[in-house]
């Protein structure tokens, strides 16, 4: 499937290169150098790859500013490996953060992992599942504890939704992560360790997500 790409790289010499492979491969991809573009173009795009070195914003500020008015997947493409880095990338709510050097068969693999989830984020309007006081609404995708909405990011949504279709149930770590990133080999571990961390907090519900030590984790007090 051909995925419209931003490319948000200030080098011109690795973003030359980036979408020449891109484009090989049937993706047709824009690139642009700076964090104000990015805010302009993103759009336009089916996926955003967003370098954090940018020369007039800082990337994690461009990824805040367009997940507050964009669900487009956006996975982070950068130097900065560091646990600090990582951990705000996913937070700020990146699909994926991957450092460089990427190998190009390893990136091409988690765009279509985040692009197919991306597709299936759509569910029956009225699915609503309801735990104690906690309401997770499928369709809307909104999830509320005691009337007030938790404000979750599009990947904390995930991993909640796919605990709550299974509410009571123990669900396997290797299975969240498949399902949520589409394939669990592709899928970063201290990534969900993140996620269900920033969850948690949102939920305010002690004991309501429950680890189960060697195997996953399950919603609800079962």
């Amino acid at each position: 499937m051909a995925v419209r790409v931003l490319l948000v790289e200030d080098d011109a010499g690795v973003a030359a290169a980036l979408a020449e492979s891109l484009h090989a491969r049937g993706h047709p991809v824009t690139s642009v150098g700076r964090g104000a573009d990015a805010l302009h173009r993103h759009r336009d795009a089916d996926l955003v790859l967003l370098d954090l070195g940018l020369p007039d914003l800082d990337g994690l500020d461009v990824l805040r500013k367009i997940r507050a008015v964009s669900p487009v997947p956006v996975i982070v493409l950068t130097a900065r490996g560091d646990e600090r880095s990582v951990v705000r990338g996913l937070r700020l709510g990146a699909d994926d953060y991957l450092t460089k050097p990427v190998r190009l068969a390893e990136l091409l693999a988690r765009m279509d992992a985040v692009v197919r989830r991306a597709v299936a984020r759509e569910a029956p309007a009225g699915d609503v599942v309801r735990i104690e006081d906690v309401e997770i609404d499928l369709g809307a995708r909104r999830v509320l504890v005691a009337g007030h909405d938790t404000g979750l990011t599009t990947k904390e949504f995930e991993i909640l939704a796919v605990l709550a279709a299974r509410p009571g149930t123990a669900v396997s770590r290797q299975q969240l992560m498949d399902e949520v990133w589409g394939d669990a080999y592709l899928a970063v571990s201290r990534s969900l360790d993140v996620h269900l961390t920033q969850l948690r907090a949102k939920l305010d519900r002690p004991g309501l997500l429950t680890t189960i030590r060697g195997f996953g984790y399950r919603l609800g007090r079962g």
